[in-house]
């Protein structure tokens, strides 16, 4: 499965809604490092499909959210678990570090 793209108007109900885990790339087109991490986050949304949702954010077409999540520095990555930030990272991340961020969001859940 593809990332899914998420904006102001889907957000809230696709993470209220998320039966698993939800990895937010918050990213800009403007953004090197977001055109680097990009194709990570598409193999990442093929291998977890099923295991986690993998979504993407653009911060200039959905300022509203940058703003309630505080994003100061692009890319940044939030894993959601019943809609709460439960873990994040800012800058280039290794596919194994999102990897694990996912499966400690997962590990939040059981508790």
């Amino acid at each position: 499965m593809k990332s899914i793209e998420l904006t102001s108007a889907n957000f809230d109900e696709t993470l209220a809604n998320a039966t698993t885990p939800v990895l937010v790339d918050f990213h800009a087109a403007w953004c090197g490092p977001c055109k680097m991490l990009s194709p990570v986050i598409e193999e990442i949304a093929e291998a977890r499909d099923g295991e986690a949702v993998v979504a993407k954010v653009d911060i200039d077409s959905a300022r509203e959210l940058a703003q309630r999540f505080k994003i100061t520095s692009v890319p940044t990555l939030i894993v959601f678990n019943d809609g709460e930030p439960v873990v994040g990272a800012r800058g280039m991340q290794s596919r194994a570090a999102i990897e694990s961020m996912i499966d400690q969001a997962k590990g939040v859940a059981a508790v």
